[in-house]
């Protein structure tokens, strides 16, 4: 029973101090880069970049024959800005930006799934040159397009690179919605496939 105990003691005061590990980090320590690719490879492709911040970290440590096994979990506020087109034809062009909350969980050898909620969303289309008739009078509109409130979902899996600048990759399918599209909904399906950075400081 006292071995029980002192065990159980041992772990708890393992994941306190791997909670306040996180909560005294500074903000660049919490905080990683992100670059990749995003679209539906067969007519729209584009460039994303973004950041993610830890908000949250648990980490569960199961006691094993073969040793530890230490599970992290984490809530991660995220942020992303993109631009993509269609590069055979220069049109269905758009800018699209995107805020909300991950979780991630991550296995001792680093691999990663993870699941991601953004109800903040905003699509921004361009359309090629375009013209409007006011009257006898035919001018260019500056601009054409026009903007749409596009909450998204993702789920998606991982590897990280403990300690590594480039500290690890990512590869999620993500559904959007972009509403009030011709009076309705289009869900926009996209994969997403980059890499995530850190600057850390060194310890």
């Amino acid at each position: 029973m006292k071995i029980h105990t002192i065990i159980f003691l041992l772990v708890a005061t393992m994941h306190l101090q791997a909670q306040n590990q996180i909560s005294g980090a500074s903000f660049l320590d919490r905080t990683e880069f992100k670059i990749g690719y995003y679209g539906n490879i067969a007519w729209d492709n584009g460039l994303t970049i973004g950041t993610e911040y830890v908000w949250k970290e648990y980490i569960n440590i199961k006691e094993r024959k073969r040793g530890q096994k230490i599970i992290t979990h984490q809530f991660l506020f995220n942020g992303n800005l993109g631009y993509s087109t269609n590069f055979s034809t220069q049109t269905d062009n758009g800018l699209s930006t995107y805020y909300g909350l991950i979780w991630r969980r991550t296995n001792p050898k680093g691999k990663q799934y993870n699941v991601e909620l953004n109800p903040l969303g905003y699509y921004r289309s361009f359309l090629p040159e375009t013209y409007e008739v006011k009257g006898d009078r035919v001018s260019k509109v500056s601009l054409p397009g026009r903007g749409y409130y596009a909450p998204s979902i993702a789920v998606g899996i991982g590897k990280l690179r403990k300690g590594k600048k480039r500290s690890g990759w990512y590869l999620n399918l993500q559904l959007t919605l972009r509403t009030n599209y011709n009076a309705g909904t289009l869900p926009v399906l996209s994969l997403h496939y980059g890499h995530r950075f850190n600057f850390k400081r060194k310890r």
